[in-house]
């Protein structure tokens, strides 16, 4: 039997313009598709990254300064490297153990019955689709006496002096927005999960048990995580961009710019010189390094994923 080899390039080439030919009719059907996934997705990524070699600031034509925006960022701008450190501690800690949290109750909410498993769900997903979510966080959270918390804490004797101001003293603000986060992380990879353990075909757990199965942790391991990567690598997509993605929390509850930027983030930063400034060449080189980091840790997270089971 011959060693099998990489393809080259031109035969790359001709197989794929081959399959083509052979199967126009369903590359025709996805073109549309394709078109506007490269107009409205794709080319605005391509531009961003153009744009963040230039000095743009929308009122005049776009000037190139090469590698200067990323210098000035990475070198020069303490207020970026805060946003930096924030995103990087939020994301350690809300994408992983909201991933988690997703994943374990969706497990355990889907072997109850059907009425209470629909139930559960609505009250999971909630968070997701309130549209005055902070509203109740930042009445749990109020600096003032009348904030549910500090109104407690006088109540039961705990505080005694001022009211805690968990909005605004950097002590505390950045555990608040953890908690708020973790709340609203059970989102759309808690319902991808959800969807995927009931696509699982539950002879395979019959014949797991006659191969050796012994328990739900390696029923858990060998069965339900293999036959869910689809689902796993979905729901990390999300938490991904999700915990990168952290900007309106902050705003709603701390404030633009928080205190001392003590829950800054990339994306809070981005907003300010692309929204605020009207510095579109500065903006676009955050972006760029937003999106290169989630790149990376996305492609770290398949690895892992495609681990499980093997």
């Amino acid at each position: 039997m011959e060693e099998s080899r990489k393809m080259t390039f031109a035969e790359r080439k001709k197989w794929f313009l081959y399959d083509v030919k052979m199967s126009k009719t369903y590359y025709l059907f996805l073109f549309p598709y394709v078109l506007v996934f490269f107009t409205f997705m794709v080319l605005p990524v391509i531009i961003s990254i153009y744009y963040s070699f230039t000095y743009y600031n929308v009122f005049e034509p776009a000037r190139f300064v090469g590698m200067r925006n990323y210098t000035t960022l990475l070198l020069g701008d303490d207020v970026f490297l805060r946003s930096v450190t924030n995103t990087l501690l939020m994301a350690l800690i809300t994408g992983p153990v909201g991933y988690l949290m997703a994943f374990i109750f969706a497990w355990f909410i889907h072997g109850l019955p059907r009425f209470l498993r629909t139930f559960a769900v609505l009250i999971f997903y909630a968070p997701t689709i309130s549209g005055n979510v902070f509203m109740i966080w930042a009445l749990i959270f109020s600096g003032d006496q009348y904030g549910y918390i500090n109104a407690m804490g006088r109540n039961m004797g705990l505080i005694t002096g001022q009211p805690i101001y968990f909005l605004t003293n950097p002590e505390y603000m950045m555990p608040v927005i953890l908690i708020v986060i973790l709340w609203m992380s059970l989102g759309h990879g808690f319902l991808s999960f959800v969807a995927g353990l009931h696509t699982i075909d539950r002879s395979q757990y019959e014949a797991g048990y006659i191969d050796g199965v012994r328990n739900r942790w390696q029923e858990l391991w060998y069965i339900t995580l293999p036959n869910m990567k689809g689902m796993l690598l979905f729901g990390a997509v999300m938490a991904i961009t999700q915990s990168f993605g952290v900007a309106d929390v902050t705003v709603a509850l701390c404030g633009f710019p928080s205190t001392d930027y003590a829950v800054h983030t990339i994306v809070n930063h981005l907003v300010d010189y692309g929204s605020l400034r009207f510095d579109m060449g500065y903006a676009s080189a955050i972006a760029t390094i937003l999106f290169l980091m989630m790149i990376i840790c996305n492609k770290y997270i398949q690895k892992f994923i495609n681990r499980i089971g093997s």
